[in-house]
């Protein structure tokens, strides 16, 4: 149970947070000519309702809306996208009201707006922060030419429970680099300069705790500790907000019996307290309204009155702000000095990208024209989407395939997709727009590939909004896939998820592979043994079966536009994988959740060999595959494992380093990894913890040495009140390719 000990301000008593900033005095002013009804009109945002270019809605809720747009009583839209559609409203809000406000557009950019980057597992997965800014800023670039000036992404949450279908929008289980890794994507989405016309604002999501719902199941509650707040949840919102990210996002799940829409002590007493945040809060679709669902607000009265004092600042498409906020407040219960505050972090965002100096900068129609699905762009996606593949097993040197010569057998439901590849949260995309893996492989040996789907994974037609349907008894297929395999040198399987099988609102309690794929692939193995297995999906699966018996494994994820020709290129050698899970992969349901950074427990071996510890009689503790795991075609060695003191004070940096050669026949990277274990401390400490990585190329028969400095950020650790402490004692370090490096170090840390 999450105890809170720290006191929080009751409201803010001063709404000017950001002295120095040039447009302070701009949003004061502005501020001081604002009716009541404008200003709550600023917190609250609407979805499309309806063609902006044809007729005026003359009912329902379009209309209502329509006449709010009209009345300057809408701050934000969001899924209205292109030029022609975001000038048309934005038109109504800067020349038909009586202040001009712009409108800020949001819309889910999370791995792509039409050229479609990895889902964010995946980029995750290749350690690589320049490609990964590189992919947001193509994002950006295309989601800016079609209107759109706000993204609800990244996605920061940590996770351990792959059940969760969001784990696939995430970084993984671990907090440094998820940190990492939401700093190099804010950086893609904002740019430089927020009032360039090619960046958007950013949106840190979900504040906080979304990832440790009970059970892994959507919109549930979360039941945490205030050390695995601290220190596993809250370091990338922080790193987020370091990193200059203008929103965050509360999230749909309550801590410690408050859902976090109205958790004053998340939004007030952290986030715009102790981090002193100046941007603004939006809420999540409706969560606001759904405080009465929780059971803490009686009606929409009282849930305007909790989420407004508690810090969020606007509200998306709830309709209970700009409903209730005027009555709470003439009436005496809400300060309008907390309306002033949150009106002036949204307003200040929109200065900040510009849009009092030109509302229509977003509007250009030749730059939508020009920079939404170029040949440049599909470039960059390919780039990330190789380095996201991770290699999982390669026994008998299987791979890389042969260019000619061998008959390759190519099986699969998902081997000549071109939608699942997409992704979910794939939103403007274009339907089959995918390269698929039978198209990329063609490309090498066409003459040479026999393609034959074997099953269906799906029946009907798939959507964003509706589960997919899974073919549970069909089978017709497998006769020709098995008669195919027979006649060939090596059979490659893609098997997997479908890509609507991951993302919101899908959790699973089966990991396996869906449907009858993994009878389809069991059948094949009994006629030919070589086979390489490629992985499509958005969550670690359950593949005990196929590591024990597959000789060659690609974790291939959901690659977006060009997944065909990235997956090709590993599988025939062009490029060379060097991707690292970023998140555990378990052997089974049962052991989740399953993560690296575990603590050693009281009873952590098997001491006088009983059953008296900490484990399971059914299944082994270790993973599958660990975090940080992945080969290469390549082989690496580790070397010279030296610190430069067994002894530092507090003040001090201690120096690592460490020699690694590629002592293999390709040319590759490797992911260094350094890990850290505190021996004792005031709380207990997990047995490893991820504090630093570097990504290095080597030749064949190259040697680099690679350094790392650990000063008291990497040594500290937060405590039960959210205060960094850094305390004296023993410490281990560790060097190696994953979570598992065994290569080991220890020093004392003095005063």
């Amino acid at each position: 149970m999450l105890l809170i000990t720290i006191s929080c301000k009751k409201e803010p008593t001063s709404t000017n947070t950001q002295i120095n900033n040039p447009f302070e005095k701009k949003i004061d002013s502005l501020l001081k000519i604002m009716t009541l009804e404008e200003k709550i009109g600023q917190m609250n945002q609407y979805s499309g309702f309806w063609d902006a270019t044809g007729p005026i809605p003359k009912k329902g809720n379009a209309k209502n809306k329509y006449q709010h747009l009209k009345n300057g009583w809408v701050g934000a839209m969001l899924n209205v996208r292109s030029v022609k559609n975001v000038k048309a409203l934005q038109k109504i809000a800067v020349e038909e009201t009586r202040l001009g406000i712009p409108l800020l557009f949001g819309y889910d950019v999370i791995h792509g707006y039409k050229t479609i980057t990895p889902i964010p597992i995946a980029e995750s997965a290749s350690w690589d922060l320049k490609a990964i800014e590189n992919s947001a800023r193509v994002a950006a670039t295309e989601a800016s030419a079609a209107g759109i000036n706000w993204t609800f992404a990244p996605m920061v949450d940590i996770s351990r429970d792959p059940r969760w279908g969001r784990v696939m929008e995430g970084a993984g289980e671990d907090p440094f680099l998820g940190s990492k890794i939401a700093t190099a994507r804010i950086k893609g989405f904002q740019g430089k300069n927020l009032s360039d016309k090619n960046t958007i604002a950013a949106c840190a999501k979900h504040f906080a705790g979304y990832g440790f719902v009970s059970a892994g199941k959507e919109y549930n509650s979360v039941d945490i500790g205030s050390s695995t707040l601290h220190n596993i949840i809250l370091p990338p919102f922080k790193a987020s907000l370091d990193a200059g990210v203008k929103t965050f996002m509360n999230s749909f799940n309550e801590i410690n019996g408050t859902p976090v829409t109205g958790n004053k002590y998340l939004q007030r007493g952290i986030l715009k307290g102790k981090w002193k945040f100046n941007g603004f809060v939006v809420s999540d679709w409706a969560s606001i309204r759904e405080l009465i669902s929780w059971g803490i607000a009686r009606d929409k009265n009282e849930a305007a009155k909790i989420a407004a004092t508690a810090g969020s600042d606007m509200d998306m498409e709830g309709h209970v702000y700009i409903k209730e906020l005027a009555k709470l407040v003439t009436e005496g219960i809400i300060k309008e000095r907390i309306i002033d505050d949150a009106v002036q972090r949204i307003l200040r965002v929109k200065f900040e990208l510009g849009l009092f100096d030109n509302p229509y900068k977003y509007c250009d129609t030749e730059n939508e024209k020009r920079n939404i699905n170029s040949k440049k762009h599909h470039q960059i996606a390919l780039d990330i989407a190789k380095k996201s593949i991770v290699l999982l097993k390669n026994e008998k040197n299987i791979l890389p395939l042969k260019k000619t010569g061998q008959k390759i057998a190519l099986i699969g439901p998902l081997a000549s997709e071109k939608n699942s590849p997409l992704g979910s949260w794939r939103l403007a995309a274009d339907d089959n727009s995918a390269i698929s893996i039978l198209e990329g492989l063609q490309k090498y040996s066409g003459n040479f590939i026999k393609h034959e789907k074997g099953v269906d994974l799906i029946v009907g037609k798939t959507s964003f909004t509706k589960e997919v349907k899974i073919n549970k008894s069909n089978k017709i297929g497998f006769a020709k896939a098995i008669a195919i395999a027979k006649k060939s040198d090596v059979v490659v399987i893609v098997l997997g998820e479908h890509g609507y099988q991951s993302g919101e609102g899908r959790s699973r309690t089966k990991l396996d592979l869906p449907g009858l794929q993994q009878e389809l692939l069991e059948e094949i193995h009994k006629v030919n043994k070589n086979i390489v297995l490629v992985l499509q999906n958005g969550r670690p699966l359950t593949i005990e079966w196929a590591s024990r018996h597959i000789p060659a494994i690609i974790e291939g994820w959901q690659l977006g536009s060009q997944t065909g020709n990235a997956i090709a290129q590993v599988l025939y050698g062009d490029y060379n994988p060097s991707g690292k899970l970023p998140m555990t992969f378990p052997r089974n349901v049962g052991q989740i959740p399953i993560y690296y950074n575990y603590k050693n427990t009281g009873r952590p071996k098997n001491v006088g060999n009983n059953v008296f510890w900490s484990h399971y009689i059914d299944s082994k503790n270790t993973p599958l595959y660990p975090f940080g795991y992945g080969l290469s075609y390549t082989t690496f060695k580790y070397d010279n494992f030296k610190i430069s003191s067994t002894n530092i004070t507090k003040k001090e940096t201690l120096e690592v380093s460490i020699e690694v050669s590629n002592t293999g026949n390709f040319d590759g990277k490797e992911v260094v990894q350094l890990y850290l274990r505190d021996i004792f401390a005031s709380t207990t400490r997990p047995i490893k913890e991820l504090k630093g990585f570097e990504l290095v190329h080597l030749k064949k028969g190259e040697t680099k040495t690679i350094t790392f400095k650990l000063s008291k950020k990497h040594l500290g650790f937060y405590n039960e009140k959210g205060d960094f402490v850094l305390e004296t004692g023993k410490f281990k370090v560790f060097v190696g390719s994953n979570s598992l490096a065994k290569l080991e170090k220890e020093f004392i840390l003095t005063n």
